[in-house]
């Protein structure tokens, strides 16, 4: 077409007449004219930025030019010899990245097609790299789509890579000094440019993912573990942490995709997870979607542990105490806080919930040397005499069961405490401390602060546990069924971390092979448990549950049915 040509359909499709462009080549024109005030006979030379602008462009893209880098090699190597040049932008346009023909690289610079070139719509026109911004959507801007007369020999086909938060992060270009006429000519590049995009996507996600579930979904068992369509970054609960592009399909509704549950559109959770590895046949690993389709799921587990608090040194005792569930972590970084000073700390909680360990992990975070232990039933005033009679430098005094000190023993206490500054008491105790039966005088010498440790049944990070106990009690290839692990997650667990442990024991004996199955487990042994703790609520039990249904019924021993039911009755639903 000449330029002539080109300038009185640019002016038709102002006037509104259709010309059979794309539409979106049609509103590209209208801006170019409307909004940026551009003369399509004018052939003004590619913007490029200055060789400081470009080093600033490519240090604040360098995490996705290394993510791409090796897919912009492969796809470079596909086209080699068809003239074919590759670049990579930011999403603000800049060419950070490219791959082209040496032969050709005079003509290249020439048409802007290198590295510092800016192909953002506002300075270049219509263009593959400026409409894929504006669209998000992968184009194809062919010959005289271009708006400026300049660019009209030049055929552009670019796709969009979007970061694991959902923003658009680059554009990936393959383009064409010269092509054949037709559109479908680059039909192929299409292709091949989204598919590497798709890539490109994967690879920044599998990077940002290391202490991270991720799970990868296709459509054919064939590509599952080579090259999926999708992938979601999971937390320890199944929330989405990050996602590619393709992923968003799994939620239809539009919405804000990061925090959801991947439950709401998919039939598992995190903890189904393991069945889902490589050491199953792809073809067996079948995901069912809530919509009644199906895929083929591919999960990975983290390469490291995902610690819960992040500090000092001293924080380190602590942060193995939870696997992220939130109130063991505020609960935690309080402990935290507070282990370095003298403060006196009450640490309360149900049996078996872990309160020696939490004080033994205070203890070691904190700054005393020594460590002594008593057991408050039957303690008389001499034994405990004798046992603090030779401390000598800093040390921390754990008195387990406080509520069972004997009413004569309580005076000496105090009077120990109150002529020694190198004891510092940590007290455990099973009672509600606003019930706490001591003299007042004692209480207020031992209760400086008060940790208060969350029942078992109320944790979100059972899973984290079953593992956590599982990698140091048996060798590294031994795991939980997903059925044994839906049982185990399902309990009350009146015994809490101590009857986790002891259970865990039981089927790790009675277990035969390297899976540990629902006969492997034994049965509950306190059966008459109360669905229900002691002041406890349906919604912390849908809290403890990740607000899973299946779960929650199992912890109530009722069906699905009932606890939707409960939940409208009460007014619940689930957190947006």
């Amino acid at each position: 077409m000449s330029d002539r040509r080109h300038v009185e359909e640019i002016e038709r499709v102002l006037g509104g007449t259709q010309t059979g462009r794309d539409g979106f080549v049609s509103a590209s024109w209208r801006r170019c004219v409307e909004l940026y005030g551009m003369d399509p006979m004018r052939r003004d030379p590619a913007h490029i930025v200055t060789e400081t602008e470009l080093r600033d462009h490519r240090k604040q893209a360098e995490r996705m030019i290394g993510a791409a880098r090796s897919s912009l090699q492969s796809l470079f190597r596909q086209i080699a010899g068809q003239n074919y040049v590759l670049l990579l932008t930011d999403a603000k346009g800049v060419c950070v990245d490219f791959f082209g023909d040496d032969l050709f690289l005079d003509d290249l610079r020439a048409a802007g097609l290198y590295l510092g070139s800016n192909w953002s719509e506002d300075l270049a026109g219509t263009c593959g790299v400026g409409a894929c911004i504006v669209t998000k959507q992968p184009v194809t801007v062919h010959q005289d789509d271009h708006f400026g007369n300049a660019h009209t020999p030049l055929s552009c086909t670019a796709a969009p890579i979007f970061d694991s938060l959902g923003g658009l992060a680059a554009i990936l270009d393959i383009s064409l000094l010269r092509s054949p006429t037709p559109k479908r000519s680059q039909n192929l590049a299409m292709s091949l440019v989204t598919n590497a995009a798709r890539r490109v996507e994967m690879a920044n996600l599998m990077a940002e993912s290391r202490r991270d579930w991720v799970l990868r979904l296709s459509d054919s068992p064939e590509f599952l573990d080579v090259d999926p369509e999708a992938a979601v970054r999971l937390d320890g609960s199944g929330r989405v942490l990050g996602y590619t592009r393709g992923a968003a399909r799994l939620f239809p509704d539009g919405g804000e995709v990061i925090g959801r549950r991947i439950d709401e559109v998919l039939g598992l959770t995190v903890d189904d997870l393991p069945d889902l590895m490589r050491d199953r046949p792809t073809e067996e690993r079948i995901v069912e979607m809530r919509d009644g389709g199906a895929l083929f799921g591919h999960a990975i587990a983290p390469q490291a542990p995902r610690a819960p608090l992040r500090g000092d040194r001293r924080g380190g005792p602590l942060a193995g105490l939870s696997g992220g569930d939130p109130a063991m972590t505020r609960l935690l970084a309080q402990a935290a806080r507070l282990a370095p000073t003298s403060v006196p700390l009450l640490i309360a909680g149900e049996t078996g919930t872990g309160k020696t360990k939490l004080a033994r992990a205070i203890h070691m975070a904190g700054s005393a040397d020594g460590f002594l232990a008593l057991d408050c039933a039957g303690l008389t005033a001499q034994a405990l005499r004798q046992a603090c009679g030779e401390i000598g430098g800093p040390t921390t005094l754990l008195l387990r069961r406080i509520e069972d000190l004997p009413a004569e023993t309580a005076p000496a206490l105090v009077a120990l405490l109150d002529r020694s500054d190198v004891l510092r008491p940590l007290s455990t105790t099973c009672a509600v401390p606003g019930v706490l039966d001591l003299p007042r005088p004692l209480f207020h010498r031992l209760a400086g602060a008060v940790l208060d440790l969350p029942p078992l049944r109320q944790r979100q990070d059972i899973g984290w546990l079953l593992d956590r106990i599982l990698r140091r009690r048996t060798p590294e290839d031994m795991r939980l069924s997903p059925s044994a692990r839906a049982a185990l997650l399902g309990r009350r667990w009146p015994g809490n971390l101590r009857e986790l442990e002891q259970v865990l024991d039981v089927a790790i004996a009675l277990c035969e092979g390297r899976v540990i199955d629902l006969p492997d487990l034994p049965p509950p042994v306190d059966r008459a448990a109360e669905p229900l703790g002691p002041g406890e609520t349906l919604e912390q039990v849908m809290e403890a549950c990740g607000w899973n249904m299946a779960r929650a019924a199992r912890r109530l021993g009722v069906n699905r049915s009932t606890v939707l039911r409960r939940l409208r009755n009460a007014g619940l639903q689930p957190p947006a």
